[in-house]
């Protein structure tokens, strides 16, 4: 089961954290990804990586809120491997506060990564899978697209159309071969979360880590590779009856 032999899948932000997972989960199903970061040198550490054990992949330099990287992107991985059968939006960002505390540069510099980023690969993807007659589109949600989090204004904007565009191009492409779902995890400890928490909470890490795994009912955060357990099935063959759908992935969040 879960086998990706023969597949061609994209990862992006994947130098690190879930999309690292991601990339390295998929090449061990046997997928050849191409490992696609803003850090040119994290991709090439977990697409090194990826190599060393046996799998097949390559590191690209995309920034997904430009058009014209996006396309470099995606002319340069159909150039290497003729196909695409699997496209994972995971570049993101996150921004903390309220509307108020919002500005107008913060709303659009979240916007342009987490709206526009999906939006231009979706779009770079799509004709590729239509010309093969399949292929799968997997979007990293966020709980934050399902509930309401304080202090998270223009984050959840930024997933909340990120919900709405997986169920669009679902519907959009149902009868044409492509699936579209998303992932809506709750908290996952990533060196994001480590950094963003150094940055923002200065010896206090250790509170702010208690504070944020309590958050969910069972007690922790997520892991990265939990994450990429979801997604292998969703971009797999066994999950072929699955479409339009938003996958909790939350520690029981939504269950009290």
């Amino acid at each position: 089961m879960f086998d990706l032999q023969g597949k061609t899948a994209l990862v992006t932000g994947a130098g690190s954290g879930i999309g690292a997972a991601i990339a390295q989960l998929f090449a061990r199903r046997g997928a050849a990804v191409a490992v696609a970061d803003r850090d040119a040198a994290a991709a090439g550490r977990v697409a090194t990586g990826i190599l060393e054990a046996g799998g097949t992949a390559a590191a690209y330099t995309c920034d997904v809120s430009d058009a014209a990287s996006v396309d470099a992107l995606f002319r340069a991985v159909t150039a290497a491997t003729s196909r695409l059968d699997i496209l994972v939006n995971n570049a993101g960002i996150a921004h903390v506060g309220t509307i108020e505390t919002t500005t107008p540069e913060d709303l659009d510099r979240v916007y342009r990564v987490n709206v526009v980023g999906v939006y231009l690969c979706a779009r770079a993807a799509v004709p590729i899978m239509l010309r093969q007659g399949k292929g799968v589109i997997l979007n990293m949600a966020s709980l934050a697209s399902l509930v309401g989090i304080p202090d998270r204004f223009a984050y959840s904007m930024s997933k909340g159309a990120v919900l709405t565009m997986t169920r669009s191009i679902a519907v959009d492409y149902v009868k044409r071969g492509i699936r579209c779902n998303c992932i809506c995890p709750a908290r996952i400890h990533t060196p994001f979360v480590d950094g963003y928490l150094a940055a923002n909470y200065p010896g206090k890490e250790p509170e702010m880590i208690k504070a944020l795994s309590e958050y969910q009912p069972i007690g922790r955060m997520g892991q990265p590779d939990e994450v990429a357990s979801l997604a292998l099935y969703l971009c797999s063959d066994e999950s072929a009856f699955v479409t339009g759908a938003a996958y909790p992935l939350n520690g029981g969040v939504q269950a009290v």
